[in-house]
Order: C-alpha cells, then structure tokens, then sequence
C-alpha cells in the first residue's frame, strides 16, 4: 500500500501476503462501525470530519472526545469536542492510579471538567500497526509488557483490549485475535521516495520497506553503552552510508544527519539519538526502555496532575504532569512522566509527533531535543538531521 505524504511517499508492504475487506483488522467489530483499522490506518482526519460531520465511527465520545460528556449535538459542538483527535490526532485514554502506587493525585486541573483521580484522561497518539516485529513493549505506557510474557502474548492482550476499550465492549475469540497479531506483525513500513531526492534505495542506498524483511531484531542488541555514552554498534542506521559521498547535495545531507544521529553527544554523558533508538535501522529500543517524555511541559488543553508522592525513594516529593505515562503503571513516583521509544520508519507521514501530538513538524522534534538537552545544533545541523529523519 503506498501513501502519500508532504515528503513523498510511504509504502506499507505485508510479508503475509494480501488481504480483504473481511479481515478482522479491517471488519467493523460490534455496533459502534469501528475497525481495528479506523484508528491505525493512515487517514485524514479533518477531512473524515467534514465529509461525515463528524459522524464517522473514528469520532465517539468516550474516547475520540475531550471528555465522555461534552455535548455531540451538532456539528459545531462535535468540532469542539473532537478538537484533540482533529488538531493533534489524540485519543482519550482513561485510567486509575494503582492502589499501591508510592504517589497519589494531590489536585487536578482539567479544563474539560471530568478528569479525577478515580479516572485520568490522558490524551495519546495511536501507535502504528506496523513494523511490530522490531518492539519490545506494547503500548505508549507499556501497561500491556509490564507482565513478562513475550511480545506476542502482549500483542494479543493489547488486541482483546483495544477491542473492549475502544469497540465498547466487543469481545475478541482467539482466532480473532491470533489473525490480527499475525497480519500486524507480517507489516512493514518505511518512506520510499523523498521529494527532494527520489527514491530512497537508488544509489546502493538501502532506505524504503524492502530492507525491513531481512533486517534482524535481537533483543538488547545495543543494551550496553561505551565510556562516551554511544551504543557499541555506533553506526545504528547504515540506510545512507553511500550517499556520503554523493554528487547531490540533498543525498549528502540525509547521511550527515545519519551521522548526526548515530553520533552526536547529547550533552555531557547523554548519550546519542540512537543511544535511546537503538535497534539497528528501525530506531525503535531494542531493550524495551522508558525514558522521560514530554508529559511535564505546559499544556492548556489538556488536563495537569499534581502528584504527591508519599512512600518510596522519592517520599515527600510532588510531581506535576500531564500523563504520568510508565508510572501510572508501575506505580513509581521516578517513572512518572516516561514513554517507550517508538520506532522511526515512517516518520513523514506520522505527523503530530510525541505521545501527546504536541510537535506539528520534525523541525519542531529537533528544535525540542536541541532544547532539552542543550546539544548546541548549528541550523544546517538541523536541517541534516530533519532531511535524515524525513527519509526513514
């Protein structure tokens, strides 16, 4: 399946062959119209709303709204309420904190007026369906890998879930369930031509999906880091390593960022962008790792919770954050505010970006990271890096 994007084209392929409309991933599950496909296929959002008026099985409010009761009446008021999945892309997620947590929810301040500490609402991207074979946790928060029972087995939890969550109370058989996980896994994606420079695999350059079938995924095949924060295989993405020495300018920037990305510190004992991203030519963590998100920042659109923590390392602390993310399935106060790292193939055509939506550009990623971890990035290093990532 080829998709489109401002940067070119994506290309999904499928190492399990094709399949119908009457597959369980894309066949409607129960009475509210949804797929497993209305949230994890690529789709414009905006326009799926206007040409339904906001009707379409995407926009439900216990979920694709900013609270379970704002007013759906019109269609002005549904714009209001699906404001976070049309400008951001952001399904509500509601949970508990866990009885045992070391923290619990001191104050909450949600302008929607239905976040509690009973329920969060807590404001995600949905994670792509694809390049599954490369994760090692499920989940932005990794509730459904926090058992130890293998990738698959988490897959087929997430999958019943999902179903239950976001169908409403459909209920998934094993087969159902088994096929979904089959065809998932069986998903790989990745640009495949860039505007800018054609297609992605031209010049003994190896970009696009084809690599993606034979390349292998070990688990914690970069787990440990050298004295300089780098992974031992410093070169995590080789993809452009040929167009080092292009006559084309544009093909020369892609792998500087390639270089940037593999190597360059950030900051004192940082580490490297493929420290963190780590698997080999994917960038997803082949450890299965949480790190500190972006949850802490301001956001006046969603809602902010003042945690208190009151037992454990961090006793007396107060934290606040927009998603407590790993912590609020750990119930850690120091896991508060982490997120698994995705994987990067595919970036162009996934935009907003975080687990929140709150970057509209891969300018806007960079900027960020350049920001946080005072790296020190020169413009053109920007531009290397953003033209790099564009390409994945």
């Amino acid at each position: 399946m080829a998709a489109p994007n401002t940067d070119g084209v994506a290309i999904t392929l499928s190492a399990g062959g094709g399949v119908t409309a009457e597959h369980p991933f894309f066949r409607a599950l129960g009475s509210t119209g949804r797929a497993c496909a209305t949230c994890h296929v690529p789709a414009e959002v905006q326009r799926r709303f206007e040409t339904t008026a906001g009707l379409d099985p995407l926009f439900r409010p216990h979920d694709a709204a900013v609270s379970p009761r704002a007013d759906v009446s019109t269609r002005d008021a549904r714009r209001r309420a699906y404001a976070l999945l049309l400008t951001r892309g952001l399904i509500r997620v509601g949970l508990p904190v866990p009885a045992e947590a070391e923290f619990e929810v001191a104050a909450v301040d949600d302008p929607y007026g239905f976040a509690s500490a009973t329920e969060l609402s807590l404001f995600r991207r949905p994670l792509p369906a694809t390049n599954l074979k490369f994760v090692t946790s499920v989940m932005w928060d990794g509730r459904e890998s926090h058992g130890r029972r293998g990738v698959v087995a988490d897959l087929l939890a997430q999958a019943a879930g999902a179903a239950s969550t976001h169908g409403q109370g459909v209920a998934l058989d094993d087969e159902q369930r088994r096929v979904i996980v089959d065809f998932e896994r069986a998903l790989l994606t990745a640009q495949s031509h860039d505007c800018r420079v054609g297609a992605l695999h031209d010049g003994r350059a190896t970009g696009g999906p084809l690599g993606l079938a034979g390349q292998p995924f070990q688990f914690a095949i970069n787990s440990v880091l050298d004295q300089t924060g780098r992974p031992p295989t410093r070169l995590v993405f080789t993809l452009f390593d040929a167009w080092s020495e292009s006559p084309d300018e544009t093909r020369r920037a892609i792998a500087r960022g390639q270089t940037l990305f593999n190597e360059r510190v950030l900051g004192p004992r940082r580490g490297t962008c493929s420290g963190c991203h780590n698997a080999p030519n994917v960038g997803s963590s082949s450890t299965g790792a949480f790190y500190d998100g972006v949850a802490g920042e301001p956001d006046p659109a969603r809602a902010l919770y003042t945690l208190r923590c009151v037992r454990g390392p961090m006793a007396g602390r107060t934290l606040r954050t927009t998603d407590p993310g790993w912590g609020l399935v750990t119930g850690r106060c120091v896991d508060v505010g982490r997120f698994k790292v995705p994987a990067l193939r595919g970036l162009a055509g996934r935009a907003p970006y975080f687990h929140n939506g709150s970057a509209a550009t891969l300018d806007d990623v960079v900027d960020s990271y350049d920001r946080r971890f005072e790296i020190g990035l020169r413009p053109a290093e920007k531009q290397d890096l953003v033209a790099f990532l564009r390409a994945l």
